[in-house]
């Protein structure tokens, strides 16, 4: 660990990131790893994990699909074996479907939009949400889209997944608070991810920076950067 990871509060912890191999996956990897973070990258295609592995020193890679849960709870069942509880959950599975109007808002994509940005997120949250409760900084994090606060038409299943997924953090979140853990669940939201890769690892290495009780529940809007 560096003298300047050392300073971070994020050192020491593990954290989980789900979707890895995604350019905002490797940079998240990568920042919280230079901030002294053990990081545990799982991923659906074991090609792209071993380059992120290669790319981000330390990094620890498990191929699953996160849309089954009896696969997640497996998952679970061997980080613990291998690497204990995890410090927090990073969601960064997604993917985009849409156009076409109301009428082009078809089964086909929603089915796909439902199993990515839903169904991975209830999966990975039911797995390690006792991780979570019990660590002195549990953290779960998800992004999320503007979509949201003024759906189209041409949207609507994107910003309805994007919907119930922060429906559901939110549900996580106030777990956390009833129990009184010292966890926190957190939102981050952009209009395209593309391009804030940079901006969203950095917010996400300070999450473990503040009381938990003062991020819980919150989101954040993510902006590229003023020149």
């Amino acid at each position: 660990m560096t003298d300047s990871a050392a300073g971070r509060a994020v050192a020491g912890r593990t954290v989980l990131i789900a979707g890895a191999t995604t350019a905002a996956g490797r940079a998240v990897a990568i920042a919280l790893t230079d901030a002294g973070a053990r990081v545990i990258a799982v991923g659906s295609n074991a090609e792209r994990l071993q380059g992120l592995q290669a790319e981000v020193t330390g990094a620890e890679t498990y191929v699953c699909d996160l849309g089954v849960l009896a696969e997640v709870t497996a998952l679970a069942d061997a980080v613990h074996a291998e690497h204990g509880r995890i410090d927090g959950l990073i969601h960064l599975v997604g993917g985009w479907r849409g156009g076409g109007g109301l009428a082009g808002q078809s089964d086909e994509d929603w089915d796909f939009l439902h199993a990515h940005v839903v169904t991975t997120l209830r999966n990975t949250t039911r797995a390690f949400n006792d991780d979570l409760l019990a660590s002195p900084a549990g953290r779960l994090a998800i992004v999320s889209s503007v979509s949201v606060d003024k759906p189209a038409p041409g949207g609507a299943n994107y910003a309805a997944a994007k919907a119930a997924a922060e429906t559901w953090t939110r549900a996580v979140g106030q777990g956390f608070a009833k129990a009184g853990s010292d966890a926190a669940a957190v939102v981050f939201v952009v209009r395209a991810l593309a391009g804030l890769e940079t901006e969203l690892a950095t917010e996400v290495v300070s999450l473990w920076d503040p009381p938990a009780a003062s991020v819980n529940n919150s989101r954040m809007l993510l902006a590229p950067p003023t020149e």
